[in-house]
């Protein structure tokens, strides 16, 4: 079977959008799944629907990478976005076409184009997602380094070169997922440029000629297919190989920081696509909407589900108890207390089902289950605290949440290894709660404790907490009861009290 390129493309029939020629609009510092399936994507459907007439470079951010394979099907991949909307299941294809090229910046041929697109009349924006560890200032990186090994010191050699070739400042859009992302990626290439001495008038272009833009993303990118069966199968009805193929959900968003006047630079409104990408003075509340609603919904309802017996979030979403209990939790806790337009919300969460219905992922609660402790603190509790400060009373849902969380660290402790604490659940298997050392040394120590005792060590642990949780009046009472009621009585029929 040939691998996939433009020639290939052509024989193959395919009928899609395609773009073969365009200026190289876009720098991107990263070339691996998720920008292919989300940042490249949108800039396709610019392409295609506002006529913006781009390309993206992509440059390797570390030694190792996929210059070679992109670069040997001129940048086409195939991408496959897969899930459920609105109830339905949806399987599209698209054969991307927005990226031209991928360098390798390791190499001195890779190094030297990268510049030259740096000094590029055609270069606006310039993209990365260089992980959680990419931005992150090293002061062991020189301004002759070819390149710096850091990624704030390749984006100030390439600024400090379009500022020498006297061409305008950029738009850089960070997609790291860290808080502040673009302020941080500006502090990193502040320090650099006072490090290699390269002058204000370079410090001026930096913070005021260039634009750093946060930025929030959201889609879940399961990346390639790894069963051999679906991958034959693909290529027979493609008519062509494709190593690169990519699949990511349907459910797709981009929050970008920025003023008003991003909106008309970015081509991304004039393509009609607000619904999904957007410019907002602040992406905080968005964040906020993103932890509390999509990530605050595996933590409210995972570790109770798991000891109910499930084991993926999707047969989750098929029973009716347990959808009930989220969605409960959802609409009449969480949503009402988040300072957004209402209605959004509710959208938002009712994509969150679509999302956790996905029939093509199948996402494992114990995954989910991970550091539990700090997640039920940073997704779930503040909207707990806020909906008692907001309505005098203990939220059903998010009270109930708290007492499976104690159960799941706590189900029929069998030991503690370096692997780490495991308990049982009812249905007579064993599993493995991953945690901080101390939290899982915690519920060991207390294994014997009474329902009663547990629960007060618990909610008076102020290392998990940050605070005294018995202070929530009522709160210690309830959650006795609950913990209560799921040893007695399972983790099912509490969450059925709860509707």
């Amino acid at each position: 079977m040939e691998r996939l390129n433009y020639e290939v493309l052509k024989k193959s029939g395919y009928e899609g959008y395609i773009l073969e020629k365009a200026p190289e609009k876009v720098l991107q510092f990263g070339e691996g799944n998720f920008l292919r399936a989300f940042v490249d994507y949108w800039f396709d459907l610019a392409n295609e629907r506002a006529g913006w007439n781009g390309k993206c470079c992509l440059v390797q951010p570390i030694a190792p990478g996929l210059a070679k394979m992109i670069n040997e099907q001129e940048g086409l991949y195939t991408l496959y976005l897969r899930g459920s909307q609105n109830g339905q299941k949806v399987d599209d294809k698209r054969v991307i076409s927005s990226v031209s090229r991928c360098l390798n910046p390791y190499e001195e041929e890779g190094f030297n184009e990268m510049m030259k697109v740096a000094v590029s009349d055609d270069l606006e924006i310039i993209v990365s997602n260089t992980t959680e560890a990419g931005i992150v200032y090293d002061p062991a990186c020189a301004l002759s380094d070819k390149p710096a090994s850091s990624f704030p010191g390749k984006l100030t050699q390439v600024l400090y070169a379009r500022y020498q070739a006297n061409k305008p400042g950029i738009i850089m859009l960070a997609c790291e997922l860290i808080d502040n992302n673009g302020k941080e990626l500006l502090k990193c290439v502040n320090q650099y440029v006072d490090q290699w001495n390269l002058g204000e008038g370079f410090k001026k272009y930096v913070n005021e000629d260039c634009t750093f833009c946060g930025s929030l993303v959201d889609r879940i990118v399961p990346g390639r297919i790894r069963d051999a069966a679906e991958v034959a199968a693909l290529e027979e009805k493609h008519g062509y190989a494709d190593p690169l193929l990519d699949v990511g959900e349907v459910f797709g968003l981009w929050v970008i920081e920025g003023d008003a006047s991003l909106t008309d630079k970015l081509p991304f409104h004039k393509a009609g696509l607000d619904a999904n990408v957007f410019v907002a003075p602040d992406m905080t509340p968005y964040k906020k909407r993103k932890v509390r609603i999509l990530n605050g919904a595996h933590t409210g309802f995972v570790l109770g589900a798991y000891l109910a017996g499930q084991d993926i979030v999707r047969k989750c979403m098929e029973d009716q108890v347990i959808l009930g209990y989220m969605n409960k939790m959802l609409l009449e806790e969480i949503v009402p207390i988040l300072p957004l337009d209402q209605e959004d919300c509710k959208n938002f969460a009712a994509a969150v089902q679509d999302r956790f219905n996905n029939p093509f992922v199948n996402h494992e609660l114990m995954s989910i289950s991970l550091n539990s402790t700090a997640k039920w603190r940073a997704r779930n509790m503040p909207s707990f605290l806020e909906y008692v400060e907001a309505n005098g009373k203990l939220p059903t849902c998010l009270t109930m949440s708290f007492a499976a969380y104690i159960a799941f660290f706590s189900n029929d402790i069998q030991e503690l290894n370096e692997n780490g604490l495991v308990c049982r659940r009812t249905a007579g298997n064993t599993y493995v709660c991953s945690d901080d050392r101390w939290a899982l040394e915690f519920y060991w120590n207390h294994r014997n404790d009474s329902v009663e005792e547990l629960v007060h060590a618990v909610m008076t642990n102020e290392q998990m907490w940050g605070q005294d949780l018995t202070e929530v009046p009522g709160f210690e009472a309830a959650t006795v009861a609950n913990l209560t009621k799921i040893r007695t009585e399972g983790a099912y029929a509490a969450y059925a009290s709860c509707l």
